[in-house]
């Protein structure tokens, strides 16, 4: 249920990603912050909502491609796969990604502040929508940007 390029507006120039790039990402995100969650130490805590704060806000000032795992997917992963049988806009997951970006940023905010069950009450539900996405390619921040659209575009 990912945001295929006939949904919405069409993308940009240069056409769609492929669509396992936001899953893999989804991946790496899900391991990192379930990490995050079970560590003992909250300065670990702390270090790994800041790596992942600091991937999500790449992905939304230079698109999920620029991300560190967008790189990873593109470089080691892509070419071993066959092509994709379609394309995905690339504006839904990078506004996905400034979901996450909120909730890594009061995540961390909890962490850093000493208010820890905030830290891992907005880490946890991060991981539920990376364990979404990753595991059953339904990514909700996707499905807030269609649905922004719909609404934006109904008439008055």
């Amino acid at each position: 249920m990912t945001a295929r390029v006939s949904a919405g507006a069409p993308p940009r120039v240069g056409g769609g990603i492929d669509p396992r790039g936001p899953r893999f990402t989804a991946t790496v995100t899900l391991v990192i912050l379930a990490v995050a969650l079970v560590v003992p130490n909250h300065t670990v805590s702390a270090i790994l909502v800041g790596i992942q704060a600091v991937c999500f806000a790449i992905g939304v000032l230079l698109g999920v491609q620029k991300t560190p795992t967008g790189l990873v997917f593109r470089t080691l992963i892509r070419p071993r796969l066959t092509p994709p049988a379609e394309t995905e806009d690339p504006r839904p997951p990078r506004f996905a990604q400034g979901v996450g970006l909120v909730f890594a940023v009061v995540s961390l905010v909890g962490y850093v502040s000493g208010a820890i069950l905030l830290g891992q009450v907005a880490a946890g539900l991060a991981v539920i929508a990376a364990l979404l996405n990753a595991a059953f390619g339904f990514c909700l921040g996707c499905e807030m940007y269609l649905l922004g659209l719909r609404i934006a575009r109904r008439p008055a």
